[in-house]
């Protein structure tokens, strides 16, 4: 009986460290992004679908210096435009983008050449 309760607490002595142990976190496979490359993928997708937007919207075909970037849903517009109207309407073109939690809209308008 001694030696069946001898061998019983000899195994959890030796077991106890594998149940302390913190469970390890998962490491992505051959092929598989990491979450930052995932978070990345997303943003550009995010960037493609604004632009995309802003190059088929009508008043917006003269945006060409404009910078699109976004960084978890909320899109940056940076760059030149011709009027306020534009400024403004590009914002709302952006806004209405699926993905889109906000804009910040840093355009600038255009002085007129003399």
């Amino acid at each position: 009986m001694k030696a069946i309760l001898a061998a019983a607490l000899a195994s959890l002595f030796f077991a106890a460290p594998a149940f302390s142990q913190q469970p390890e976190t998962k490491q992505p496979g051959p092929g598989e992004a990491t979450p930052e490359t995932k978070q990345k993928m997303s943003n550009a997708g995010l960037t493609g679908r604004v632009k995309s937007a802003l190059a088929a919207d009508v008043g917006t075909k003269t945006l060409r210096g404009v910078d699109v970037d976004s960084d978890k849903g909320v899109v940056t517009l940076k760059g030149h435009v011709d009027s306020n109207d534009t400024k403004k309407r590009a914002e709302a073109v952006a806004k209405k983008v699926e993905g889109v939690k906000s804009v910040k809209n840093q355009l600038s308008i255009r002085k007129p050449k003399s």
